[in-house]
């Protein structure tokens, strides 16, 4: 039997309360992000698919060639934020943090941004807008590079922080509906909404990729249409939550082993129709934003061709031609081409 003294026993008990506090903190956090994360991974999973299939083809090929790493890791940003405590504020922008005007008045790029406001403070509040800049940047750089597997990583990234500047919940510090007596409104939006509604969305837009000129105004415009979007948000719940006692408006359900009180599903559907097309219609406006960012950084980096970088047998351009069908048909969810509805 091993014996321990009293300095291994002390040190023993000292190791064990460090490991409870740490495995407490990463459960702790796990919950929030399940449920704040943005956009839920269901739907950012098919903004990203859907950005690809707006691609010129000489960029669509390799887009395509790597669709189930694209659209899968589209969520790596919100598993980092398990063990990164950095990786919070890139995305989102408490914009009423930073004064009155500043959506307007903000700096569109990052180093002004940083001279005027320092670091701590755009970490404070919060700098996705930035922070899709910053993405974009190094994007460029792999391009430039044709290194296959930065390509594929920066882009995934670069359309997560995207599509997270379209979320409304993300440009405000009622985040979840904290400050107005609507706690849970976040993950209600874009999670419950999309996943409960998605077999209904247009999946499908006329848009095709376009060169960004001005990226920093481009975002910050994804941002302020987004922001703009509250009030109803705000409103329209408060209106469908005239017909449900909070008996049949909440329910709790288990998340790592601890109760989450939630919206229920009755209560999202309600919503979601008084909301008519908001949250399908900016889903579609983050995927036409991604896939101008993609072609953007492509022809900023000198429109390297990308044709080495992946093979195509004739099974797989096959199934990319069904796919872009399926695309303008809007029947990827119905054909089970939907990586995410793949996944689940």
């Amino acid at each position: 039997m091993l014996r321990l003294n009293s300095d291994d026993l002390t040190n023993y008990i000292c190791a064990m309360k460090i490991y409870f506090n740490r495995f407490f903190v990463f459960i702790c956090c796990a919950i929030v992000i399940v449920s704040l994360c943005s956009w839920g991974f269901y739907a950012h999973q098919t903004a990203t698919q859907l950005a690809v299939y707006k691609l010129p083809k000489c960029v669509r090929l390799f887009f395509f060639s790597n669709m189930d790493t694209i659209a899968i890791t589209s969520i790596r940003p919100d598993k980092r934020r398990y063990i990164d405590r950095n990786e919070g504020p890139k995305h989102f922008i408490d914009i009423e943090n930073y004064g009155n005007g500043a959506m307007l008045y903000m700096p569109r790029d990052v180093q002004p941004a940083v001279e005027k406001y320092t670091w701590d403070t755009l970490k404070k509040y919060g700098f996705v807008p930035y922070q899709v800049l910053i993405e974009y940047d190094s994007l460029v750089n792999a391009l430039k590079r044709s290194n296959a597997d930065s390509i594929v990583f920066y882009a995934v990234d670069l359309a997560h922080y995207i599509e997270d500047a379209c979320v409304p919940l993300h440009t405000t510090n009622n985040y979840d509906g904290q400050l107005t007596g609507q706690k849970g409104l976040h993950a209600l939006w874009e999670s419950t909404i999309p996943e409960l509604e998605l077999s209904h969305y247009n999946l499908h837009s006329k848009h095709k990729a376009a060169y960004i000129k001005n990226k920093g105004e481009t975002i910050w415009t994804a941002v302020r249409r987004a922001h703009a979007l509250l009030p109803e948000m705000f409103e329209k719940e408060k209106e469908v939550a005239k017909n449900f006692p909070d008996s049949s408006k909440y329910e709790e359900r288990m998340y790592y082993g601890r109760k989450t009180k939630v919206y229920t599903d009755a209560f999202a559907k309600q919503y979601a129709a008084a909301l008519t097309t908001t949250v399908n219609d900016q889903l579609n406006y983050s995927a036409n934003l991604v896939a101008d960012f993609w072609y953007s950084a492509w022809v900023d980096a000198g429109k390297p061709n990308l044709k080495h970088l992946y093979k195509f047998n004739r099974s797989e351009r096959k199934g990319l031609r069904k796919e872009l069908r399926d695309y303008r048909k809007n029947d990827l969810l119905q054909d089970g081409l939907l990586r995410a509805h793949k996944e689940d």
